[in-house]
């Protein structure tokens, strides 16, 4: 593997990205992209307010600088620079005194969780708001208030980020990771970390599949990046949506629309063989941008993993979703988990057998001689006997790993064995 990742590494870099005030379009967007960029070459692409991208528009910039509450002896009580959920994300502008009923209409809390500011947005409906915790909002007293939400919607772009490791074909295997939240660790922080850190990891190795990663704004993104690529979309063979994959919980994967597509049948496999409790999911039209991959006229390879479902733990779309929410341990789990679906991926290839009448003679080919040194032959000798018997051009190795029970390394291996005995060949 290229290069080496360190616990430390990973924590300096949630450091780096986790106080950026992101949204779908703005300075934050392209401040991250710019971390990003210290660790891969990455393209950044800048599409005009206005575009058409398929049935949609690219909408206004929105830009933030400052925003804040102030009661009557001019203390800011609600504070933008403490905390960037502090503001309905795409907020207008305002400035000016207005009274505790007028401002009332504008705030919104989380009375469960009394502690914990929401997060919440306006992407397409011009308004303004603050979000706070329960308890600051119980502690408006004043009959009037000083607001101020320092923002701007202009013409401008939205922008996204491109990241291409090639390979020996120009068949494709589409990484996608939502940039457009603010200040919230597991979703979708953790997404970006983990993309970030896989396309460095292999862009410097030899591949079969070019990886082509994209860190793109949720649905926008999403459906401007298939717009401007609609042409090419032929050569995606496989896809994820990686998101919310800090946090503690077991493994979630949600396959694409197609049920049964490679990438599908890949990641469960490795989550019923090399992971414990992980959960499956079919596919549903709502979530992240699976849905837009997956819709009907494209209807691509891509699945999403995850860990915890999004909208099923408590943090979610809140202030708790802070750093202390997710661990690094969880974050390395899921790189490992992801370099083992690539490898997978890179070796899983459907072979014929070139003497399919009658098992050919093995001990003249120096085939037991050449498997000598493996530590467990007869493991070995059994996966070499399922190769040839479904190797009939109908059956993978993730085919034979699964029917057999033998672990898809050991039938790799072997299928390299075969290859170089001119047993089997690649279709």
């Amino acid at each position: 593997m290229a290069g080496k990742i360190t616990a430390g590494d990973i924590e300096d870099f949630a450091q780096q990205l986790f106080p950026i005030c992101r949204s779908i379009t703005g300075n934050g967007v392209r401040e991250t992209l710019g971390i990003i960029g210290t660790h891969i070459n990455l393209e950044p692409h800048e599409i005009p307010t206005g575009t058409k991208v398929l049935d949609w528009e690219i909408p206004l910039e929105w830009n933030i600088r400052d925003a804040f509450i102030k009661d009557a002896e001019g203390n800011r009580i609600i504070d933008f620079k403490k905390s960037n959920l502090h503001v309905l994300n795409y907020s207008e502008p305002v400035n000016g005194r207005m009274s505790a009923m007028e401002l009332g209409k504008h705030l919104f809390t989380l009375p469960d969780h009394p502690d914990w500011i929401p997060y919440k947005t306006s992407y397409y409906n011009r308004t303004w708001g603050f979000c706070l915790s329960e308890n600051q909002k119980n502690a408006l007293t004043d009959s009037e208030y000083e607001v101020c939400i320092d923002s701007d919607l202009s013409r401008g772009a939205l922008t996204y980020g491109e990241f291409l490791v090639p390979g020996s074909t120009r068949s494709e295997f589409l990484i996608s990771t939502h940039i457009c939240h603010p200040s919230m660790a597991n979703d979708n922080l953790s997404g970006i970390l983990v993309t970030t850190l896989l396309a460095k990891l292999i862009k410097d190795l030899d591949l079969l599949y070019s990886y082509r990663f994209i860190f793109i704004p949720g649905t926008i993104g999403a459906i401007t990046w298939l717009a401007g690529n609609e042409q090419d979309l032929g050569r995606i063979s496989h896809g994820l949506v990686i998101s919310g994959v800090g946090d503690k919980g077991n493994f979630t994967y949600k396959r694409s629309r197609r049920r049964t597509s490679e990438i599908d049948r890949i990641v469960e496999y490795i989550m019923q063989n090399e992971v414990k409790a992980a959960r499956i999911e079919d596919f549903i039209p709502y979530g992240y941008d699976e849905r837009q991959f997956c819709s009907p006229g494209f209807n691509l390879p891509v699945g999403r993993l995850s860990r915890t479902p999004y909208g099923t733990y408590p943090e979610y779309h809140t202030s708790a979703d802070n750093l202390d929410f997710i661990t690094t341990g969880s974050l390395i789990e899921t790189l490992k988990v992801l370099l083992s679906v690539l490898f997978h991926v890179e070796r899983n290839q459907t072979y014929i057998n070139l003497h399919p009448k009658g098992e050919p003679q093995l001990g003249r080919r120096g085939i037991y001689s050449a498997m000598g040194g493996h530590g467990n032959r007869g493991e070995i000798e059994m996966a070499i006997l399922w190769i040839l018997n479904l190797s009939d051009g109908e059956h993978d190795l993730l085919n034979i790993a699964d029917r057999s029970g033998i672990p898809f390394k050991i039938i790799a291996e072997a299928a390299d064995l075969l290859v170089n005995k001119q047993l089997i060949k690649k279709i």
